[in-house]
């Protein structure tokens, strides 16, 4: 997100630039909903900057040619709120549901953000796991580090 934030469009156009002349590649977008709200969801003139930015990037992925090299993947955790041009066919066509991890998988992320802080001998991941249902990968993660 901070890459765009400030900079705009121009940035937008470098980051494809710089895509097409390293393809094949992928570009990865975390939180695309900060640049791809719906236009003219905000008050006064303030969003003019994020729009333009939405904007040039609407129009550099028109701009791919099929099988180009260059894949782009974005992410966010409120679809609800993405411009509706953003999921036009050619641009971001194809959603990805990913959900909230089950006990297993809170176990094992919970392992691996253990591995990184010190932690007592009477710690157990698999506990820990059972008593956090509905938690996000970054949930446990902030547990743990809590």
């Amino acid at each position: 997100v901070e890459m765009f934030v400030g900079v705009g469009a121009a940035r937008v156009r470098d980051m494809f630039e710089n895509a097409k002349k390293q393809a094949p590649c992928i570009v990865f977008i975390d939180e695309i909903d900060a640049v791809g709200r719906h236009r003219g969801a905000g008050m006064g003139g303030g969003n003019d900057e994020r729009e333009q930015t939405l904007n040039q990037m609407l129009v550099e992925m028109d701009g791919f040619e099929a099988n180009s090299g260059v894949i782009v993947i974005a992410a966010t955790n409120r679809a609800d709120v993405l411009d509706k041009a953003l999921l036009r066919p050619g641009r971001f066509d194809r959603q990805v549901y990913v959900g909230l991890p089950d006990i297993r998988g809170r176990e094992q992320i919970l392992k691996v953000h253990m591995r990184k802080v010190p932690i007592g001998n009477d710690v157990d991941a698999s506990v820990l796991a059972r008593g956090t249902p509905g938690f996000s990968g970054a949930d446990l993660a902030n547990l743990v580090n809590e």
